[in-house]
Order: structure tokens, then C-alpha cells, then sequence
């Protein structure tokens, strides 16, 4: 069974629906474009300017280890352990065009280089310990548990450096060579506040794109939103241009075969209430005139003006046509739903509701003779609506047949034809007895409402088949209807049984 899309699960959308699903929903639709399109750019700016920055930070990282491992393979062939003076000058001249700092640490862990310096403070003079950049990892260089070391330390709130390796010239040392970080440090933050105003100027600029973009992407809805309003008011169905080639320009043209269907229905039922109009006047007047006339007989029953079998006839007159009208009134009925069967739809054998519809008309016509010639043809249909399609074409038949006539039923690869020995169809006639309230000049002085081929054309189309009028070979009508099926039972299911 197929669903229709308007049909919800109130549970479980209320289970889906979160709170920021609710909070959006409050939304117009321009501002969640808005808001999706900021966040979309937004978030790509803020990726693409973290991606810059690490890797900007990864490249300046890099280059100054490698000019440390550099440094530290120069400084480590100095001999800064040894008294010579040359070597200590070379070292010192290094030291200050780099800004490195310089120790060489034993493997007991006792720090060789530089050495300690006597300052004077008041009469009295002080060793001061250098600042030594060295810890376990240079230690374990010293005793040679470690090829090298590299690694970051804080020392009196400066950050520094550290790149460690054994010294060559003795066997139980190591030199470690740092450098400040502040410089490096002051240029990564910039580089972060430069990303950061380029992550927000990214993002306004996103703003206001996604404002721009909300604009002119709704700009085609709101021209269908005022185009609905605007039928609404005045009932104008006139089609929408269409432009582009886009799903908002295919969302159009579903609009506008919206709006075709309408002005269709409406058509439909401007001419059915139209033509009913003309076909109950007569039966109403014709009526009205009876009534009027036997209402006078009962007001005055001793006027002898009006007979009793008068009377009789016009009782009868009026039971007749009172009978002629309510069938009317049903075709009417039947006629103005004008859509597809939908709640009863099943697998039906075409054959079993043809002998069913055969049966009711030999009950109510049964001087006639019926020849049926049936095979099986299945298709999902509603029974009711087949048996009235079925029932109408027999009915019509039995209505011209003379009185000994045989009606012919053939069923076969879908295809029904019903075939009488009646006066038949002129040939000026054929593409128009199933239209609605039409009669032919034959047909206008027998009774009916000029529906019955009518009701069976819209139970055909409903049922995706089609109609066709001939003359029989007896020289009678030949009406046909095609229904869409097959010989067999589709997907292993059994057909109901008619009935």
C-alpha cells in the first residue's frame, strides 16, 4: 500500500527531534540557508586557517632544529672543557652571534662548561652558578644511553630549546647547545592573530554571502508563495513561467501541473453542475406539473375534470419519474468523485466479476439470451467499481436488444466487448455515447440519463484502461474497454474472489 506524503508519525518525529532540530524549526527558512551557508564557509575559513597555521608553525619548528643541530655539531668539536684559550674565544664569539647557551655535562651529571663566575657583592665575593640548560636526558647523552636529545625547557620564564649530543673529545660528556624561543614564540603569535582576524573577516564575508545567497535562492519560492496566495484570492490559474533548468524551476513545473489538475477539477465540476442542472429540470418539471395537477384533483374531489384513471396514470407518471431521478441523482453521484479507487484496491480476476455483473443483469432482463465468452485476466482493481463498469455496458445492451436478442460478453487478453443486436451506433455517434448527459436522437425518447457510458469511461481511465465504440457485425453496438493486467497472478498472489 502506498503512502501518502503527507502522512506523519507523530511519535517518532517527536522522538527524532532534538533540540537543536526544534530550535531551527522556529527558523525562517532564509535565515537556516543564512545560518548553514556562514557555518559552511565559517568553518571551512577556521580549518583552512588552523591547517595554515600548523603548518607555518611545523616549517618554522623545523628550520630552527635544524640550525640547532648545526650549532650544536660546531660547538661540539670547540673542546669547551679544555683551558685553551683560542678554542674558548671561538666558542664565546659563537655564542653571542647565535644567542645560544653552551654546557657540557658529564655522565655523573656535574656540569664541566661554563664555569662558575666570581661576582662581588658588598666586601665579599660570590660564586654564581651559570645557567646550566641541562637535565636527565643530557645525562643519559653523557653515558651514552642516548644518541641525541631534543627537547623544549623553561628556565626563568624564558623557553628554550635544548639540542643535545656526546662530545667527541671526551668520552663520558656532552655538549648541549639551547636557544631562546622568544623570537619564535613572537611570531607564532602573530601568524595566530593574523589567522585569527583572516578567520574573521572570513566569516562576515561569509554573512553576508549567506544573506545574499538566501535571497536570491528563495526569491523563486516566494514568487510560488505569492503566486498561491494570489490564486487563493482571485481563483487565477494560469500557469507560472519557468526559467532555468534547476530543481527550483522542476519544483515550478510540478506547480504548474498542480495547477492544471485544478483548473481540470474545476472544469470538471463547472460543467457537471452545469449539465445536471439541464438534465434535473426536465424530470423536475415534468413533476411539478403532475403534482400540481393532482393536488387540484385532491383539493376538489368532486371535480370531475381529472378521472380516476387519470389520477391512477399520473401517480404512476410521477413514481416513474421519481424513480428516473434518483438514478440521476446516483450517476450524479457516482459521476462527480471523478477519482481513483484507492481503499479497495486488490487482485481481482476480471472474469469472476464479469459472470458476477452477468447475473444481476439476466435477473432484472431475463427475455434475453447471454453469451459469454470469458477468460482470465487479472489486475488490481476495486470489485465495486468493475461490476458497476461491467453491469452499465450489460444494461445498455439488454436496454436495445429486442426482445428474443442475444448479448454477447467476449473477455480476452483484457480486452471486454459487449455486442447486441440492436439498432447500433451511427456512425456520427461513435465518439460521443460516453460522454457525459449525451444521447443520441434514437436514445432521447427512451429512458436514462445519458451517464451510464459516462460512469463507465471514468472507472476505466481510473483504472489506467480506455474505451471504444463500434458496430457489431449483427449490425448491433459493439462497446469496448481494455484494462491493463495479465493472463497469470502477479508476484505468487492469489486473486479475490468476486463478490
Amino acid at each position: 500500500m502506498s503512502t501518502s506524503p503527507f502522512e506523519t508519525n507523530p511519535g517518532a518525529t517527536a522522538g527524532r527531534q532534538n533540540a537543536v532540530s526544534r530550535w531551527l524549526g522556529r527558523r525562517s527558512f532564509r535565515s537556516r540557508i543564512t545560518m548553514l551557508v556562514v557555518a559552511a564557509v565559517g568553518l571551512s575559513v577556521a580549518l583552512g586557517a588552523l591547517i595554515s597555521y600548523l603548518a607555518i608553525s611545523h616549517t618554522i619548528t623545523s628550520n630552527l632544529d635544524n640550525e640547532l643541530e648545526q650549532k650544536t655539531a660546531t660547538i661540539s668539536h670547540l673542546n669547551l672543557a679544555e683551558p685553551d684559550q683560542l678554542s674558548q674565544q671561538a666558542a664565546s664569539n659563537l655564542l653571542v652571534v647565535t644567542g645560544a647557551r653552551v654546557t657540557v655535562v658529564l655522565s655523573t651529571g656535574e656540569g664541566i662548561y661554563p664555569p662558575p663566575t666570581q661576582v662581588m657583592e658588598g666586601n665579599s665575593v660570590q660564586t654564581v652558578q651559570p645557567f646550566a640548560p641541562y637535565g636527565a636526558p643530557e645525562v643519559q647523552v653523557a653515558q651514552r644511553q642516548l644518541d641525541s636529545s631534543l627537547r623544549t625547557l623553561s628556565y626563568q620564564g624564558v623557553n628554550y630549546r635544548v639540542y643535545t649530543v656526546p662530545d667527541p673529545s671526551i668520552d663520558d660528556a656532552a655538549v648541549a647547545v639551547a636557544v631562546p624561543l622568544t623570537s619564535t614564540e613572537s611570531m607564532l603569535s602573530t601568524l595566530a592573530t593574523i589567522s585569527i582576524v583572516v578567520g574573521l573577516i572570513g566569516i562576515a564575508a561569509a554573512a553576508a554571502a549567506g544573506v545574499a545567497i538566501g535571497r536570491a535562492a528563495l526569491r523563486p519560492i516566494e514568487r510560488l508563495s505569492g503566486a498561491s496566495e494570489y490564486i487563493a484570492r482571485t481563483g487565477d490559474l494560469r500557469a507560472l513561467p519557468v526559467s532555468g533548468d534547476d530543481e527550483l524551476a522542476l519544483l515550478t513545473r510540478n506547480f504548474n501541473t498542480m495547477l492544471e489538475a485544478l483548473a481540470r477539477s474545476q472544469d470538471h465540476q463547472k460543467r457537471l453542475v452545469a449539465d445536471a442542472g439541464h438534465e434535473l429540470r426536465t424530470p423536475l418539471t415534468s413533476m411539478r406539473t403532475n403534482l400540481d395537477l393532482l393536488a387540484q384533483a385532491v383539493a376538489s374531489p368532486d371535480d370531475q375534470r381529472l378521472p380516476q384513471e387519470e389520477r391512477v396514470a399520473l401517480m404512476n407518471d410521477v413514481r416513474a419519474q421519481m424513480e428516473e431521478l434518483s438514478v440521476l441523482i446516483a450517476d450524479l453521484v457516482e459521476l462527480s468523485r471523478d477519482e481513483r479507487p484507492e481503499h479497495a484496491i486488490e487482485l481481482l480476476d476480471l472474469r469472476d466479476v464479469v459472470e458476477r455483473a452477468a447475473e444481476r443483469v439476466q435477473r432484472r432482463a431475463p427475455g434475453l439470451s447471454y453469451d459469454l465468452r470469458l477468460s482470465s485476466w487479472y489486475l488490481d482493481g476495486d470489485a465495486a467499481s468493475l461490476e458497476r463498469l461491467v453491469t452499465n455496458l450489460m444494461d445498455n445492451a439488454a436496454k436495445w436488444s429486442p426482445e428474443d436478442g442475444t448479448v454477447t460478453v467476449t473477455l480476452g487478453d483484457g480486452l471486454l466487448q459487449i455486442a447486441d443486436e440492436g439498432p447500433g451506433i451511427a456512425e456520427a455517434d461513435l465518439a460521443h455515447v460516453f460522454e457525459r448527459f449525451y444521447r443520441s436522437p434514437e436514445a432521447r425518447a427512451t429512458p436514462g440519463s445519458g451517464l451510464g457510458l459516462a460512469i463507465v469511461r471514468q472507472i476505466a481511465e481510473n483504472h489506467g484502461g480506455r474505451v471504444a465504440a463500434a458496430r457489431a457485425s449483427s449490425g448491433g453496438a459493439l462497446l469496448g474497454v481494455w484494462l491493463p493486467g495479465s493472463p497469470v497472478p502477479t508476484d505468487g498472489r492469489r486473486a479475490v474472489t468476486a463478490g
